[in-house]
């Protein structure tokens, strides 16, 4: 009898045991499950937020921007007429002063890139190539320390610097020469200087990816450091040098404070928007000012990205 009960018990504890189901997985695990099991989908919510920002604050301005210079100002009441025109753009294209003001910032944005080229290239490259690895992070530290100060400091600073008495003419004296002042010349040296290490850090980036066996491999051959310079580096390294251009023309392109600070008459565009907006109070025409570094830049990053040099970035 014993016997019979004990099997009734361990029959009835393996019935209970099977008969018990399994807890319903939570809200959370079903929906982490969900995520691993499509990455796509995962992708997209993570990036969702960023990408809405970016259509409604940026996208959304520049359409804005575009649709506000095809209408007009009243010129007694000054107030917005929003009716379909191209005068603005007529204006621009007719005046010969915009078409002289465009081709100036054109020419300082080509000037600066130029300028941090010629030293962004060699300090990159003492940088990731001949600095002992310990020493790398100082030196990229360094070259971050001037983002650090705020925009206004710097360009007061230089204000400074360049004035007829200051610290550049006691410099250049001994040389028989002078501070160049207030004008084209001291804006093209201050943005030169504040944007050089969006020039440089692209650069180092891509220089770091070079393979040192590349450059021990053209010395073995018997190349020069020059030939190997501009036959293996340089090819290599376009794309990152292109990568910092678009961000020094660009900056360049656009940027009025330093015009406003030491560019004395000189006008570029932004300058004419920021006078638009401001004394003029003629906010379509500001717009269609601002339409032409926009178009200007998308040529360029075209350009630029048959080069790679987007990946870059």
């Amino acid at each position: 009898m014993d016997g019979d009960q004990g099997m009734i018990d361990s029959s009835a504890v393996s019935t209970a045991g099977e008969a018990a189901p399994r807890p319903a997985p939570g809200l959370r695990r079903r929906a982490a499950a969900l995520l691993h099991r499509r990455p796509a989908l995962r992708l997209s919510l993570l990036l969702s937020a960023p990408l809405a920002w970016l259509v409604v604050a940026y996208l959304g301005a520049l359409a804005a921007i575009f649709l506000t210079a095809f209408w007009s100002t009243d010129t007694f009441t000054g107030a917005v007429v929003r009716q379909f025109t191209l005068a603005n753009f007529q204006d621009l294209w007719n005046e010969p002063v915009y078409r002289t003001i465009a081709l100036r910032s054109l020419g300082v944005a080509a000037a600066v890139t130029a300028i941090d080229t010629a030293l962004g290239l060699p300090m990159a490259l003492y940088m990731a190539k001949v600095a002992r690895p310990r020493y790398r992070p100082y030196l990229v530290i360094a070259i971050l320390a001037p983002l650090w100060a705020a925009y206004l400091v710097k360009a007061y600073a230089w204000r400074v610097i360049l004035a007829h008495g200051g610290l550049a003419d006691e410099v250049l004296k001994p040389f028989g020469l002078s501070s160049p002042g207030y004008g084209l010349t001291a804006t093209i040296i201050v943005l030169a200087y504040l944007w050089l290490p969006y020039m440089i850090l692209p650069v180092y980036t891509g220089l770091e990816r070079l393979p040192d066996s590349l450059l021990d491999a053209s010395g073995d051959l018997g190349a020069r450091p020059w030939r190997t310079f501009r036959s293996v580096m340089l090819p290599m390294v376009f794309p990152s040098l292109v990568a910092g251009s678009i961000f020094t023309f660009s900056l360049s392109l656009g940027d009025y404070i330093t015009v406003k600070i030491v560019g004395g008459r000189g006008q570029l565009l932004g300058n004419v928007v920021y006078d638009n907006i401001g004394a003029a109070n003629n906010l379509p025409f500001a717009a269609a000012v601002a339409t032409v570094p926009v178009v200007v830049m998308l040529v360029y990053l075209a350009a630029a990205r048959r080069t790679g040099a987007l990946r870059e970035l």
